[in-house]
Formats: C-alpha cells, structure tokens, sequence
C-alpha cells in the first residue's frame, strides 16, 4: 500500500509542476489554484508514506521519480533542449533511486 500512496504523491507532484509552468509565474489564476492542490495532496501522501517507509526510500523514489519524469516532459512536451548529457543526467538520477533501494533502505 505505501507504494500506492507513493505513486500517488509523485503523479500529484508531477501535475502540480506542470501546472505551475503554466501559471505564468502564479500570475495565471486555473493553473496556480491547480499547482497549489497538486502540492497539497502530493505533501500529504508522502506524509501517509512515511508512516511505514523510510524517509530516506520515499524521498528518493518520490524527488527521482519526480525529476526524471517533469525533465521528460520538458524536452519532450514543452521544447526544451535534449542532449546526451541531460538524458545520461536524468539516467543517473533514476540509476542512484535504484541503487538506493536495492542497498536495503525500508
């Protein structure tokens, strides 16, 4: 179930990210509103994560994930640059979430 309830808080946290680069700086009212909620849910399925995983495991997982995905949806969806060393950047990120989970941490 924390897994779940992760996966929760990191697709919350994606979608309150997007929303806020569309919030034109929270001068936009639709996507401010909607990045505020993304935060708050997202911030309080973390919280229920941490109930019975690790800190340093949920953080991890949820901040990687979090980076790997908004980095993919900037190069893919909103035309910023791609090269080979931000790809093998955002491979690294998602490499060291896994050596941290394998290592052990609960």
């Amino acid at each position: 179930m924390a897994y779940l309830t992760l996966a929760g808080a990191i697709l919350s946290e994606i979608l309150a990210t997007t929303a806020m680069k569309y919030s034109d700086g929270f001068s936009r009212l639709w996507p401010s509103l909607a990045s505020l909620a993304g935060y708050l849910v997202a911030f309080t399925l973390l919280a229920r994560t941490l109930r019975s995983m690790s800190v340093g495991t949920a953080y991890a997982i949820w901040a990687g994930a979090g980076t790997a995905v908004i980095a993919a949806i900037g190069m893919i969806f909103l035309g910023e640059n791609t090269s080979p060393l931000k790809i093998l950047g955002v491979l690294l990120v998602i490499a060291g979430v896994v050596v941290l989970h394998m290592g052990g941490a609960h």
